[in-house]
């Protein structure tokens, strides 16, 4: 027999068994995992599983949101129970060989009825009270991005405006000195509607009403070869009518470059508002950063080559695209290979594994993995934008090529004739071209022209000077 308790001080989850002690146990989620350390022997065991762990080098913090698998290798598992509990950073039940994990919101504020009630407060409330920024990048569900670089910024300008950081639950780590308020809480609402500056880098949700006093930032987080809202394929008119809607949301839009600041307002139909061309925040860190801690943290002995795989999402799938095997190509490169989910892939996807690859869809910042990385390897993700930063080498794999730009989606240039590496069409073609020594020098032309065109903003500063609008322009102060 086997029964589950939850162990509120230490935050830990224990399963006490009789009989064969097993070898090893571990709490198996979707973007997370941990061992359990076992005690007893002969008669009894029991093992306990932390409900806490630290990732990427970072401190402990709760686990991810998620169903969390419960194994434990030869032994028989009963029917497990535990009533939801609410600790310090989650809530934790465990049904089955399965524990739930969720962020700590009282359950009454999770109805219907209870999110009305918060609803209603926060239309209520008079809005921009407070000298505050509320932070929010990819919905939630990680800290980075261009808000963060401005966070790190304005911390340093202006140390006296309070900074709230919105995140789905615990495992979200915040910048320090910021405050992290879970999406749909009390103290989330409130702070949505206190704060005076609203910075975020993609939709706002959750029937979003700007206030009186308050301002909008929009970052947006990328710039695009997809097209984008209104340029999307096919006549939409409830689309149409949620971009519009959406975008006279923002008082300001955040582009990289002249060429994104041209087809974001037209995209988004952002006519008559003021559009800061400043390069990307998120980049200033691919020139003032050091990839040796970025590696330290990841893991990566010194001196390793490392390739960083970060394609980006389909609207036709919910889950990453696999058009490489991440094992097969370390050994075929002799690398370390890093395997970057879209954000949009984070909760829909499990971490890939294998020797010498490491899953970094979770990383909370993408800018730290391109530094690191010693080439990236693409399709159609803005992060070719970004990476073109640092002039280190860039392969685009491609297999759908014709479809996602003919029926998918469509692009603002031809990819093919411009792009500053080479398009290839399967792993094979790939590998060949990872190991071409000419590649670099057959494309620099490319590369120069490219980098001419969308990074000159890109200075290391940009977060500084888009810090420096805000507070002239009064949205807080110092």
């Amino acid at each position: 027999m086997t029964t589950a308790r939850i162990d509120e001080a230490a935050e830990t989850l224990i399963i006490a068994g009789a009989g064969h002690r097993p070898a090893t146990a571990e709490l198996v989620g979707p973007r997370a995992r941990v061992d359990a350390r076992i005690t007893g022997g002969g008669k009894t065991w029991k093992a306990t599983f932390p409900l806490r762990a630290a990732r990427w080098g970072g401190a402990e913090l709760p686990l991810p949101a998620g169903d969390y698998e419960i194994r434990v290798p030869d032994a028989e598992l009963d029917e497990l129970f535990i009533a939801p509990h609410v600790l310090t950073g989650l809530r934790v039940a465990v049904t089955g060989a399965v524990a739930q994990i969720a962020a700590p919101v009282d359950p009454a504020y999770e109805t219907s009825e209870g999110q009305a009630t918060l609803e209603g407060r926060y239309l209520s409330h008079p809005g921009g009270t407070e000298n505050a920024v509320f932070f929010e990048s990819f919905y939630g569900r990680s800290v980075g991005c261009n808000p963060q670089a401005i966070d790190r910024a304005l911390a340093t300008q202006a140390p006296d405006v309070v900074r709230y950081w919105s995140v789905v639950d615990l495992s979200v780590a915040v910048p320090e000195g910021a405050i992290a308020v879970v999406e749909g809480s009390p103290e989330w609402w409130r702070a949505r509607a206190a704060a005076r500056l609203l910075i975020v880098n993609d939709w706002l949700r959750r029937r979003f009403v700007r206030k009186p006093g308050q301002k909008v930032l929009q970052t947006w987080h990328g710039t695009p070869l997809k097209r984008l809202a209104l340029h999307r394929p096919g006549f939409d008119p409830r689309r149409m009518a949620a971009v519009v809607k959406e975008s006279r949301r923002w008082d300001v839009l955040l582009a990289q470059n002249t060429y994104s600041e041209r087809i974001l307002r037209k995209a988004y139909a952002f006519f008559g508002r003021p559009i800061w061309v400043e390069g990307y925040p998120r980049n200033d860190s691919l020139l003032t950063g050091d990839p040796a801690v970025i590696r330290a943290d990841l893991g990566i002995a010194e001196g390793e080559r490392v390739l960083l795989y970060a394609p980006t999402w389909r609207d036709d799938r919910k889950e990453m695209v696999d058009f490489i095997n991440p094992e097969e190509l370390a050994r075929q490169t002799d690398a370390v290979v890093l395997v970057r989910g879209h954000s949009r892939t984070i909760d829909t996807g499990r971490d890939r594994a294998g020797a010498r690859v490491i899953d970094v869809t979770g990383y909370p910042q993408t800018s730290q993995l391109l530094l690191a990385a010693d080439a990236l390897i693409t399709d159609y993700s803005s992060v070719m934008f970004d990476f073109s930063v640092t002039g280190k080498p860039m392969f685009f794999l491609v297999p759908d090529l014709d479809h996602y730009r003919g029926q998918l989606r469509g692009f603002y240039f031809d990819l093919e004739s411009r792009a500053p590496g080479p398009l290839v069409r399967s792993q094979q073609e790939l590998v060949d071209a990872l190991a071409d020594p000419d590649q670099e020098t057959a494309y620099a032309r490319r590369y120069a022209a490219w980098r001419a065109q969308f990074n000159t903003r890109d200075d290391g500063h940009a977060a500084e000077r888009v810090v420096a609008r805000i507070l002239d322009q009064g949205y807080v102060t110092r």
